[in-house]
């Protein structure tokens, strides 16, 4: 399975001039837990709901008077809507991250959360038994010695 086959294409973007308090209101209409950060329509940045919070505690003022620059996480970690769901699952743990928008020559295709592969889970399973028994048997009783 591939990051296109899961990956959602109802995502905010903001650009990287707006405060944090233009970028929650978006995030709540839209009720998606991340936001794209834009600059001149190039992908610089990510806003998440961790993020929004982290900023929020630290910074002694309201948040129409905080940047999105001053919340958002980057450099932005993307993948290829080619990819497989295994990479994508890698990519994740390796960078910590749980949100991956999908990028294909600069233009922001979507967005892949681990949340959409949690919930696609079983879909996963199945593809991989598949591929599995693609690969030959796991009963010894039908392996083939191999000097004759």
């Amino acid at each position: 399975m591939r990051v296109r086959e899961l990956m959602s294409t109802d995502l905010v973007t903001v650009p990287a001039t707006a405060d944090m308090q233009t970028v929650a209101e978006r995030m709540l209409y839209n009720q998606v837990g991340s936001a794209i950060v834009t600059d001149d329509g190039t992908p610089c940045g990510i806003v998440t709901e961790t993020d929004a919070l982290t900023v929020g505690y630290a910074a002694d003022k309201p948040f129409s008077e905080v940047s999105v620059v001053a919340a958002m996480s980057n450099p932005l970690t993307t993948i290829q809507p080619t990819v497989s769901i295994r990479e994508a699952t890698d990519r994740m743990i390796d960078e910590q991250v749980k949100k991956l928008p999908v990028v294909d020559d600069l233009d922001i295709e979507g967005i892949i959360t681990m949340t959409d592969i949690v919930r696609n889970h079983s879909d996963l399973v199945k593809e991989a038994k598949q591929i599995e028994r693609g690969r030959g048997s796991h009963d010894p009783k039908e392996w083939r010695s191999i000097d004759g």
